[in-house]
């Protein structure tokens, strides 16, 4: 397998940042830390470097020697697959999806996060929502969703979509209730199977292990 040799400002968005030290949090980042990766192409080469994905702009992005980057856009419909540590990714219809399950059914997880931005004190104790959206404007103008923490005053709180693929489409959840509602036809196995086990949406372990169930019982 060949490396991909790709020239850093194409491979590369057109922004880059200085990364701070590994004690940061990484608070709308999926990883806690970079990890050694790899992004594999469609033509089958490969480039081998440190990978995270930015759950805020949605972007696979690596460090090139303590700079953060964001893989160009040029270059993401290209990619076959990422794989970073034990996890795996593709890039299809415009999104990357990690892959839960790729056998005889297809399941996927989206990470997503919504950054809650400060709102400036205003009149009669509120906050001014103006300001938030000023505040979160100025976020993205700057740069700042690149970096490895995000200002204290800003709150992240992350979520998933998840994704199921059915004779070639993609279908989406973003409740259990949708999930119920997918297998309608198997509603007795559904209470059957939630009767005895907690379904936590925000554990992505516990959905899966759902989906598996309905997927191979009934």
């Amino acid at each position: 397998m060949k490396h991909l040799v790709i020239p850093f400002f194409l491979f590369a968005a057109s922004f880059s940042l200085l990364a701070q030290t590994n004690t940061v949090t990484l608070s709308h980042y999926l990883l806690p830390e970079f990890q050694e990766g790899r992004v594999l192409m469609k033509n089958g080469t490969e480039l081998k470097t440190r990978l995270n994905y930015n759950s805020l702009t949605e972007e696979m992005v690596f460090d090139d020697n303590g700079n953060i980057l964001a893989i160009g856009k040029t270059v993401v419909p290209q990619i076959d697959t990422v794989f970073i540590g034990d996890r795996k990714f593709i890039y299809t219809e415009g999104k990357f999806l990690e892959v839960l399950h790729d056998s005889s059914y297809k399941f996927f997880a989206q990470h997503k996060c919504r950054v809650i931005p400060p709102g400036k004190p205003a009149a009669y104790g509120g906050t001014s929502e103006t300001s938030a959206t000023d505040s979160y404007s100025s976020l993205i103008s700057d740069g700042r969703v690149y970096d490895l923490r995000l200002p204290d005053d800003f709150k992240v709180k992350p979520y998933t979509v998840y994704w199921i693929e059915k004779e070639g489409k993609l279908k989406s959840f973003l409740t259990l209730g949708q999930i119920k509602a997918f297998y309608k036809q198997k509603k007795k196995l559904y209470e059957e199977y939630t009767k005895t086990h907690k379904v936590n949406f925000e554990d992505q372990k516990s959905v899966a292990d759902l989906i598996n169930f309905m997927e191979t019982h009934g």
